[in-house]
């Protein structure tokens, strides 16, 4: 379609120098949508030629988008009413476009639009790269405020382990005596009211178990402090982080454990049990929910030619898109929703199996699922801590002075009962433990709490060491999870031996034994 005239608006005296010179884009249109007259400006921007665009409607060259909102601002023009600023985008000849920002009055006698055109391309783009980058750093502040209450909730879940542990620990105590009197009231109670009792106390005894094991997960993976490497079993870790995550898991899939001789390996246990509970987790959010028969999550373990340790996660999921396989590992990626997932899990994995020298790989299938497959070193070096032989049962029992020192008064009831063959003294402070030592009494086992107020367990033992040493030798600590990194360093510092709460009795005989016998 061609214009309707070709003629040449006139501008006023002077201004021609100006319309040609100008860096901005200086048009001269006509109501009937065609541009009369445009300066080089023009062509520079666009790379048409001023012929082409006075030859077509100069809406063809808005971005379609832009449209729309351009016939408005002309209709404003016809009205009588100056427009700007108007921004919208001009295709240019390359196929790119770029952004104008029009200020535009029209001359209703002359049916002529004079308009400015800046171009402001650079500040729209500089505009969206500032925008973007709010974006990521509210990302970020949302993540790093996830990860800071992360840490918080870490921390609260090692106080509540510990804060559990002690009502732990006797219960399961109490119940275990419980079970061990039961037979002999059997002929006392009718048949059926000794059966029911028995069941009742081994359900009781389960429960307490199924609970260990969550305090013994929240103790392990809320460490938060620097590594502390050592000889792990990988299985009863993976028992443990399954534990930790079975409640995922049950609602989506079958699990299917297929475990196959591994060696033992180099390891920080909170971070590894962090790997194998990212990848459980992730493994499940990648099944859909109500087909737990269909859907399966299979852990399998072995040793490779090269005697390292491997250990894969399989799932059966939706895969992962091939486009996408390169970016798993990188920081913030995440196909999760906000507020599901924070794009750092498999970063984290990644980083923590490569700094123990081991390698983290991933195949996957759209439609079949995702295999994690763990490649870490064989540990050199044996066991830090061998676990100590129980006693045999044909060692004479050897009664003891035993002192227990708990700020939790039912623990030292409960050890009384356990130790009943033994002469067993339960104080409830540290204060009162060493008043009793000054007093001139002799224990040969003393059972000491590690964390206690006032007076904690590191306290004692370093007064014990300077005015008892000889007491200080005997004293086996009791802890209901060492949660501090001063606390692990003591720990890791003494040759004392220790027992983590809740024990069981015969542990307790056992370390009685051991240490009047040394």
């Amino acid at each position: 379609m061609e214009p309707k005239s070709h003629h040449v608006p006139e501008l006023p005296s002077g201004a021609d120098e100006f319309f040609e010179m100008s860096i901005d884009n200086v048009c001269v249109a006509g109501l009937d949508g065609y541009f009369k007259r445009v300066n080089p400006s023009w062509t520079r921007t666009l790379g048409w030629t001023a012929a082409e665009l006075l030859s077509r409607p100069s809406l063809e060259f808005v971005h379609p988008e832009d449209r729309e909102a351009t016939l408005a601002g002309r209709q404003r023009l016809q009205d009588g009413v100056p427009l700007g600023p108007l921004v919208n985008r001009y295709l240019c000849k390359d196929g790119g476009c770029r952004w104008f920002e029009w200020r535009s009055v029209a001359h209703p006698d002359r049916r002529l639009v004079y308009a400015v055109a800046r171009d402001v391309t650079e500040q729209r783009l500089a505009e969206a790269q500032l925008s973007e980058a709010k974006r990521v750093k509210e990302k970020l502040e949302r993540q790093l405020v996830f990860a800071d209450r992360m840490a918080s909730v870490g921390t609260l879940a090692a106080g509540v382990a510990h804060e559990l542990n002690n009502p732990l620990a006797y219960l399961t105590m109490n119940n275990a005596l419980i079970i061990d009197l039961l037979p002999g009231l059997s002929a006392q109670i009718p048949v059926g009211q000794f059966s029911e009792l028995s069941e009742m106390a081994a359900a009781v005894q389960e429960g307490a178990e199924r609970i260990r094991k969550i305090v013994r997960g929240l103790t392990t993976f809320s460490r938060a402090e620097e590594e502390r490497r050592s000889t792990i079993d990988v299985l009863p870790l993976i028992e443990l982080s399954i534990n930790m995550a079975f409640n995922e898991i049950r609602h989506r899939a079958r699990l299917v454990k297929d475990y196959g001789p591994i060696p033992l390996v180099e390891a920080d246990e909170a971070r590894l049990g962090q790997v194998f509970i990212n990848l459980l987790v992730n493994a499940t959010q990648a099944l859909p929910v109500g087909k737990c028969e269909g859907n399966e999550i299979r852990i399998v373990t072995s040793t490779d030619p090269h005697g390292k340790a491997v250990i894969e996660f399989r799932d059966t999921g939706a895969g992962i898109p091939a486009q996408l396989m390169g970016r798993i590992f990188d920081p913030f990626f995440t196909t999760q929703p906000v507020g599901v997932g924070t794009g750092l899990g498999l970063s984290i994995c990644h980083t923590i199996v490569t700094a123990l020298g081991g390698e983290i790989l991933v195949t996957s299938a759209e439609g079949v699922g995702t295999t994690f497959r763990l490649v870490l070193p064989a540990a050199v070096a044996t066991r830090a801590h061998e676990p100590i032989a129980a006693s045999s049962p044909e060692e004479a029992m050897v009664c003891a002075a035993v002192l227990v020192v708990d700020d939790e008064p039912a623990i030292g009831t409960v050890l009384r009962r356990v130790l009943r063959h033994h002469e067993v003294t339960a104080v409830t402070s540290a204060k009162e433990a060493l008043e009793l030592l000054s007093s001139g009494k002799h224990f040969d086992v003393i059972f000491s709490d590690l964390m206690m107020p006032e007076m904690s367990g590191m306290d004692f033992y370093a007064e014990l060491k300077l005015s008892f040493p000889e007491s200080a030798r005997r004293v086996i600590f009791v802890s209901g999870g060492a949660f501090t990194p001063a606390a692990k360093a003591f720990l890791d510092g003494v040759p004392n031996h220790r027992i983590e709460k809740p024990f069981d009795a015969r542990s307790l005989r056992d370390a009685v034994q051991r240490s009047v016998q040394a």
